[in-house]
């Protein structure tokens, strides 16, 4: 049986209504949030703007905090320090609340086409990677990065 895609994205660089026309030509389903706050100083980025921009366009919206990544781990890539970042946001995931909201987000993947959203542009940099990884190992889902601000960095 072939793998199911679990999309991610940054919305780093991009408008909204380029990122809704990613998703948009990816098929994608239901868009899941997974910042810790899902607000933003960029337009068109807040929760409320946004659930009301993907409903406009037919995309599902969800927010799942319990993935997204605690105020230090934040720091740590705002300074650079990724590695530290990954030490942070793993000790988060191993969490029991973070580990129920893995298993549901597994589930959603399995019933439609997901991409995880957050703001880095570079999935390298972000942790919506680890939490595509941590999906991904229990097998059945191909992770596939989606940019809405042009090519992915190589």
């Amino acid at each position: 049986m072939p793998e199911q895609p679990l999309f991610t994205i940054g919305y780093e660089g991009a408008t909204p209504d380029r990122l809704i026309e990613s998703l948009r030509e990816a098929g994608v389903t239901t868009l899941v949030d997974v910042r810790e706050l899902a607000n933003s100083r960029r337009p068109g980025f807040a929760k409320r703007a946004l659930s009301q921009s993907l409903e406009a366009a037919g995309i599902g919206y969800r927010h799942m905090r319990a993935l997204g990544t605690p105020a230090e781990g934040r720091a740590a890539v705002r300074a650079g320090r990724y590695g530290e970042m990954r030490r942070i946001f793993g000790a988060r995931l191993a969490g029991t609340e973070a580990q129920a909201a893995l298993g549901d987000l597994a589930a959603s993947a399995r019933a439609g086409r997901v991409c995880l959203l957050c703001l880095e542009r570079d999935p390298a940099q972000c942790h919506r990677t680890l939490v595509a990884e941590a999906v991904a190992s229990h097998g059945g889902f191909a992770i596939v990065h989606l940019s809405a601000a042009g090519a992915l960095p190589a």
